[in-house]
């Protein structure tokens, strides 16, 4: 599996174990004052997820793995069969079931514009032997439980903008061309670049730190656009607090799309799927 797509899809998964535990703090003093060790994942402090410890996935992550469950049995996408898989998953899943996850329980084609679904597209890259069946098979997700016009746009423009990170493109430049495609997402796109050199706590505080795309997605563009490491871009993005694994899931999968982008081993050893994931991976021990 080309080392790119191996990046993306561990980093991902990374990026929201380590932002379990600040996941949904919104409370700007609770957050400042929050007993974690920023340097190592952590147990959640947010009752939404009680049910976990240091090492798991929120919800997000949990379906990621799934996903790349899926993508490792089956070495392609066919919506359908996934869509049962997903559902025999979520049915009997004991951590948190969100609006988008009942939405789609109900019925294949659930109309959410939460940001979290950008963030678990890197396992379509597995065997795609093109960017149109990327593209393809993430619409294909998207339509499952975020089936609306901005869950759909803003996700194809994250696709876009992750696969030609894997071509080795400048990311800064890949955003401006992407934004003459996506008019709809404009004046998101230029209030992220434009607060690229700002404090990402109160660019994210005056962004929105929820969970739809209407905030988020400035966010992200914003922690994209950072000159820092990768560490303390997500480090940054934790500490912000809302929904930092919707926003550092897409960060990481986008930004370690790339040979040379290391994590702390701690961040990715204490996950408690690791030898699954290297496993499905193809990536040893």
């Amino acid at each position: 599996m080309n080392q790119s797509i191996q990046n993306s899809i561990l980093t991902s998964l990374v990026a929201d174990a380590y932002n379990l535990g600040s996941h949904w703090v919104y409370d700007e003093k609770q957050l400042q004052e929050l007993p974690l060790d920023w340097k190592s994942l952590n147990a959640p402090q947010a009752m939404w997820h009680k049910m976990k410890d240091k090492g798991d996935f929120t919800h997000y992550g949990d379906q990621t793995f799934f996903l790349l469950e899926f993508m490792d049995t089956n070495k392609t996408f066919d919506k359908d069969a996934f869509y049962l898989f997903w559902k025999e998953k979520m049915s009997s899943y004991s951590g948190y079931i969100d609006g988008a996850t009942r939405g789609g329980l109900q019925s294949m084609g659930g109309a959410s514009n939460d940001l979290s679904i950008c963030g678990r597209l890197a396992p379509l890259l597995i065997n795609a032997n093109s960017q149109e069946e990327f593209l393809q098979r993430v619409k294909d997700l998207v339509a499952i439980t975020h089936n609306t016009p901005l869950a759909h746009a803003s996700s194809q423009f994250f696709a876009k903008l992750l696969y030609m990170r894997i071509e080795k493109k400048d990311i800064q430049e890949s955003i401006q061309i992407l934004k003459k495609e996506f008019k709809e997402l404009e004046s998101w796109i230029d209030a992220g670049v434009a607060s690229k050199e700002s404090n990402t706590f109160e660019t994210i505080r005056e962004f929105g730190p929820a969970c739809g795309i209407d905030g988020g997605f400035s966010g992200v563009i914003h922690l994209l656009c950072q000159n820092d490491t990768l560490e303390n871009i997500l480090e940054n993005n934790a500490r912000a607090g809302g929904d930092n694994s919707a926003r550092g899931m897409v960060v990481a999968m986008i930004l370690a799309a790339k040979d040379n982008v290391t994590l702390p081993n701690a961040w990715i050893n204490d996950i408690k799927e690791i030898k699954a994931i290297k496993k499905a991976l193809q990536m040893g021990s």
